[in-house]
């Protein structure tokens, strides 16, 4: 089986990777577990100083980056460009935050002294989506290589080339062995997360493959950081805003052509400001008209495979039976993998635009008579990601933030992931943060060492 690389936009096959055999993982495993040996022993400044060259290669590739992301996933480029300067971002941000996340800490006890000390565990095995194929990598990879473990890359196949480039990327800044990319089959990566010389799993993908990953790991008895699907709950009050919160909530469902686990999902709104909101959410979501992804206007390009199309027009095609009403129709367009925006509204639990995680240009309204029937339908859902709420009253939104099952809650703004603050969710959303002081801290020993 190889891993095939198609352009969403025309079908066209841009390249071909075959799988690696069993005798290549395995030397790649034994070089990535004695570079870890080595890299652990490295101090702390030497390890900041590759992640910061890691910064200014990024920023080097920027151009080239965004374009393979564009023809390999169908990203608009100006996203692609964001994409690499966040990761930029990122790399700098975390080095920052090393020194004093993974200093010894001294303890006051009856001891002559009492610390506790973060040490790597080894090689980390990262397995990777295509939706952000370079940032996804670095929010994973740069904490767990700042505190000193190696990291095993296995990519979506849809962006091995990107997982390729990122991977010169990194043995530019000097850190081959310590970060490796590995082309593998599931059969293969299962038996991975099973070897001894793999300390630690972790996995940004589907839910399901969270269960399957996590299952194998715990098997194993290996740490591991999950970072699944999302169906994120975006409040909007009867004194919202609604001007801002409705062209607020469409660009946050349509980031990255709405395939995004942290997009806005599920829009609740009370009854009373309905009607208003909806007519400005549609007005901007027919702004977004599916386009070439390599051009500087496009805001929607294609999704990355046809079959994620024609999940997403199932998806509002059951929810229209079930009762959903139409505010703006749209839908594959026949022409690869583009999607018109779709709007629905009076959707409710049972139905598939509720239930399930959308990935694509689908926004749904969701009714709510009370603020407390919004919170219960907010968290009536198998996910817990992110959430926002648009309210005026922000000692309001705070008390509502405070119900709302999630990982994160934005208060009049969309969710978004940043490397100061930790990211990640719960219920079969996953668990295990990434980013910031608690993301660096994830893959390590945190071992007591007292003195008598």
């Amino acid at each position: 089986m190889d891993f095939i690389s198609r352009n969403p936009a025309t079908g066209e096959v841009i390249a071909r990777y075959g799988l690696m055999s069993d005798e290549e993982l395995d030397a790649a495993l034994d070089r990535a577990w004695h570079a870890a040996r080595r890299w652990r022993a490295t101090s702390l400044e030497e390890r900041r100083a590759a992640v910061l060259r890691v910064a200014e290669i990024l920023q080097m590739h920027r151009e080239e980056a965004a374009r393979l992301a564009a023809l390999e996933m169908g990203k608009p480029i100006v996203q692609g460009r964001a994409e690499l300067d966040k990761c930029a971002w990122a790399c700098r941000s975390l080095a920052d935050q090393a020194e004093a996340a993974l200093a010894p800490v001294d303890v006051p006890t009856e001891f002559r002294r009492s610390r506790v000390v973060f040490e790597p565990l080894g090689v980390v095995l990262a397995i990777m989506p295509w939706n952000f194929p370079f940032w996804q990598v670095i929010r994973a990879a740069i904490p767990a290589m700042l505190a000193g473990n190696a990291v095993l890359v296995k990519h979506s196949p849809e962006v091995t080339g990107c997982a390729l480039l990122l991977d010169r990327m990194m043995a530019e800044a000097g850190l081959a062995e310590v970060y490796t990319t590995i082309r593998a089959s599931h059969q293969q990566i299962a038996a991975l997360i099973g070897d001894a010389r793999i300390a630690g799993v972790t996995l940004t993908g589907s839910t399901r493959a969270g269960r399957h990953v996590a299952a194998r790991a715990g098997e194993a008895l290996k740490k591991t950081v999950l970072e699944l699907g999302g169906s994120d709950p975006y409040l909007v009050l009867d004194d919202a805003d609604l001007a801002y919160a409705a062209e607020t909530c469409a660009a946050t469902r349509m980031i990255n052509s709405g395939q995004s686990c942290i997009a806005a999902k599920r829009f609740i709104v009370l009854e009373s400001v309905r009607s208003a909101f909806e007519e400005m959410l549609v007005e901007h979501m027919r702004r977004y008209q599916p386009a070439d992804p390599l051009a500087e206007e496009t805001m929607l390009g294609p999704l990355a495979r046809p079959d994620l199309a024609e999940t997403l027009a199932a998806q509002a095609a059951k929810s229209i039976e079930e009762g959903a009403r139409v505010l703006l129709a749209g839908g594959p367009t026949g022409s690869g993998a583009y999607v018109r925006p779709i709007v629905l509204t009076d959707v409710q639990p049972g139905m598939p635009a509720f239930d399930e995680e959308t990935f694509g240009p689908l926004a749904v309204v969701v009714p709510a008579r009370t603020e407390e029937e919004a919170i219960l339908l907010a968290n009536r859902s198998t996910y817990g990601l992110g959430a926002a709420v648009f309210t005026q009253d922000l000692d309001r939104a705070e008390r509502i933030a405070a119900q709302l099952e999630a990982g994160s809650v934005f208060i009049n703004a969309f969710v978004r992931s940043d490397p100061r603050l930790p990211f990640g969710g719960i219920k079969s959303s996953g668990w295990g943060r990434e980013l910031s002081v608690f993301g660096l801290r994830e893959f390590v020993n945190i071992k007591t060492v007292v003195v008598a």
